[in-house]
């Protein structure tokens, strides 16, 4: 979110909903929830300063979910801080845990974990659950370790489940609120109503927040952090860095100079296309550099996911720092794409709870001996607001609805070793996986698409003649947040049609699979 000791908009008119984080790797979702209202809210860690927490002057308070236990010594706690502003509170699962904890009721640990849906029976009437009547039931998400087995003193039940008695509570003359679900996620199918009586009803929050307000604040704040100094901006050609060369100009104009680093680890003739955007169409200053060589030579004999992630991301700073070397004037600044989804998955988080999925090349900083700083506009923001804010901005449609693509690019869809035949193959396959998708009007229908290329091989028959060649897996997932999705159910004559160009219009390839795992448990990208 808005760093609020940075905001220069008017935060008298902006009322403010803080989200604590314990950890929970859908901390930003509930953010993201919030901020769906056009009601501003903010993420600090739990253990933040007293005076940041009372300088944001929140309205109402959520406290997410965690990997801890309240039942173990030396775990995250809610400062005490929060609980004398005597403010609005929702706890949800570790939040209510610690919550239910420090109020005087007592938590157990489930000798078996709840994770998947569940039915909840709303027992009371309660402003949480304004519009649902008591007896009605919703379905939830769980995902929890412990549960609260004792309800504290002042306390009321307010919704149960058969393996969660207690699954929903109320203080019984105060604003504080308590779920074991999650109503932050999707699976929870009126987990926003939920949260929306929460923030308005409960919080009296006015929706006055809007993606215009964010896009002129982070002009604001580039100009305020960058001056009149120069910033060198990693362009991919995606929509992440797009918006954020968008962002820059507009806040600094010809000071921004873009550099597109070809590591030969790009789709299918996007260097070209790349150049010809944003040097020809849209006239920023853009340098090219093929470091497709460099790249692989680094890559050479690397085959662990976590490895190459790293070695993509050093050569990739090595050679930004080199083309800095070369620019005349001097460069402050190193601008990047970052978004908050890979943030997370880094445990880039300002807690130290958060769990590493995997780590991206653009999070975590720069090496100390770099010169420039950091200016990530689009570090705490979801790829869908990320969209919305492009739009704004005035990209076009076929910029805005392009899939992801990873930062490492083809390094994180090759299991493997890396090498340039490999590339070629992966590089031909996803051309014909999104041709097809594009000509059978389902592109727009999926939210990412791509190929990988397994360290495997199998036995083919191609013209009557035996081909032991590599396997191709197709990927296509449907999702909102990039957090969590599911994968997208394509025709079976589309399928056959993809793998029967794949197979036989690549040499290298035998066999063609389709990856059905949803995120989670599984990610998105292979690695």
């Amino acid at each position: 979110m808005i760093n609020p000791e940075n905001l220069s908009l008017d935060k008298k008119n902006i009322d403010t909903i803080l989200v604590l984080d314990f950890g929970s790797q859908y901390t930003q979702l509930i953010a993201r929830r919030i901020r769906e209202l056009n009601i501003f809210s903010v993420i600090l860690p739990w253990d933040i300063s007293v005076e940041k927490i009372v300088n944001l002057k929140p309205k109402g308070v959520i406290l997410s979910g965690g990997p801890e236990s309240v039942t173990e010594t030396n775990t995250p706690r809610i400062p005490e801080a929060i609980l004398e502003m005597e403010i609005p509170l929702l706890g949800i699962c570790y939040g209510m845990q610690t919550l239910a904890e420090q109020f005087g009721g007592q938590v157990s640990t489930s000798k078996n974990k709840e994770f998947g849906h569940a039915e909840v029976l709303i027992e009371i009437p309660s402003l949480l659950f304004d519009g649902f009547s008591s007896g009605s039931s919703i379905d939830v998400w769980m995902s929890h370790g412990d549960h609260v087995s004792s309800l504290p003193d002042e306390f009321q039940l307010i919704a149960a489940t058969n393996s969660a008695p207690i699954a929903a509570m109320q203080h019984s003359t105060k604003p504080i609120y308590a779920l074991q679900f999650h109503p932050e996620v999707t699976h929870t199918k009126q987990g926003n109503t939920i949260l929306e009586n929460f923030a308005t009803k409960v919080c009296k929050c006015s929706a006055n927040w809007k993606i215009e307000n964010l896009i002129q604040q982070r002009i604001i704040d580039i100009k305020e952090k960058v001056g009149d100094k120069k910033v060198l901006l990693g362009l991919s050609g995606g929509v992440d860095s797009s918006v954020t060369a968008m962002l820059l100009d507009q806040a600094i104009g010809k000071n921004l100079i873009c550099v597109f680093v070809d590591n030969g680890l790009l789709r299918k003739n996007e260097a070209d296309e790349v150049e010809n955007l944003f040097k020809e169409k849209m006239n920023l200053n853009l340098i090219v550099v093929d470091a497709k060589k460099i790249f692989y030579r680094h890559l050479k004999g690397i085959s662990d996911p976590e490895q190459k992630r790293k070695v993509i991301g050093r050569t990739f700073i090595d050679i930004f720092d080199n083309e800095a070397a070369k620019l005349k004037d001097e460069i402050n600044f190193l601008a990047q794409g970052t978004i908050y989804p890979d943030v997370i998955e880094s445990s880039g988080s300002e807690s130290n709870e958060a769990r590493v999925i995997k780590s991206h090349h653009n999070v975590g900083g720069l090496p100390n001996d770099m010169k420039m700083e950091l200016v990530e506009p689009l570090r705490d923001l979801f790829k869908d607001e990320v969209r919305k804010m492009g739009s704004e901005l005035g990209l076009s449609l076929d910029m805005l609805n392009r899939h992801p693509f990873p930062g490492p690019g083809l390094g994180v869809r090759i299991l493997g070793e890396i090498n340039h035949d490999k590339v070629t193959i992966l590089q031909n396959a996803d051309a014909i996986f999104i041709e097809e998708l594009i000509k059978a009007n389902l592109y727009n229908h999926v939210s990412q698409a791509f190929c990988a290329y397994l360290p495997i091989k199998s036995v083919g028959v191609v013209g009557d003649e035996r081909r032991y060649a590599d396997v191709i897996a197709i990927r296509a997932v449907e999702t909102v947040d990039f957090m969590t999705a599911t994968w997208a159910k394509l025709p079976y004559n589309f399928l056959a049609q993809v793998s029967n160009r794949i197979v036989n219009e690549i040499e290298g390839v035998s066999r063609v699979v389709y990856d059905i795992s949803s995120k989670p448990p599984a990610t998105i990208e292979w690695e």
